[in-house]
């Protein structure tokens, strides 16, 4: 079962209260919900349904090992679950044509970001290291396989220039693919291929201004990138 589950506040404060003891009994998690026995009853009984809360004897109650992970993100002060940056890798397979250095590049074909030229990139599953989501994902989107090595991090907050509103929080490992076989996937569902040079790329109307930064992590001494860039209503 996902941790990303939607649950609700009155769960979340039993969530809460058993974080801070190893074991509490019915009437000390019913208190801060402030609900009637019926309604407490259904909500305890969903959180032991979701795996989250253990019952034990005496009518007394713990965290399941899968529900102190889930606990452990609460913002114990707003009483809600604590929102984290996305994780995913960013693919820089390269190779040498025409005694020039290429990139794969990909149009994506898909919202947010429509007809954006990037690097492939794809999120990380839960359990895998981040060579494997880059073999899963070259292989899912690409066709490709390489030799796949983390050459660093680039972490990327999104504004919205409209608003100002904070759109995403993205934290990608960037992963040097060399050597690349196989027959390259050229279009795909929600995206297009396409080997070019950085300066052929960096030529299209339409494109991520992050990419330049994700490939000059393969190039210099730097391993971590940090910044915070805007995009318009037209685009996200």
């Amino acid at each position: 079962m996902s941790l990303e589950i939607n649950i609700h506040a009155a769960q979340t404060s039993i969530l809460r209260e058993l974080l801070f003891h190893p074991h509490a009994g019915y009437a000390k998690l019913q208190k801060p919900t402030g609900l009637s026995s019926d309604h407490f009853n259904f909500h305890i009984s969903r959180l032991v349904e979701l795996g989250l809360v253990e019952k034990m004897n005496r009518g007394r109650y713990a965290l399941s090992p899968r529900g102190k992970e889930y606990a452990n993100r609460l913002d114990t002060d707003q009483n809600t679950v604590e929102r984290q940056p996305k994780a995913a890798v960013i693919l820089a397979l390269e190779r040498v044509h025409n005694n020039q250095k290429q990139y794969l590049f990909q149009e994506r074909l898909k919202n947010p970001y429509f007809g954006f030229w990037g690097l492939p990139s794809g999120k990380i599953r839960w359990g895998e290291t981040i060579t494997q989501t880059a073999e899963r994902e070259s292989l899912e989107e690409t066709g490709l396989m390489a030799e796949f090595t983390v050459a660093g991090i680039y972490h990327e907050i999104v504004i919205q220039e409209e608003s100002g509103e904070l759109l995403e929080d993205k934290i990608f490992f960037v992963v040097n693919g060399k050597n690349p076989t196989g027959k390259l996937t050229v279009k795909f569902e929600g995206g297009r291929n396409k080997w070019m040079t950085r300066e052929e790329a960096y030529a299209k109307e339409k494109k991520f201004d992050s990419f330049a930064h994700e490939l000059d992590i393969l190039t210099s001494d730097e391993w971590l990138i940090e910044r915070t860039t805007s995009y318009s209503k037209k685009v996200f």
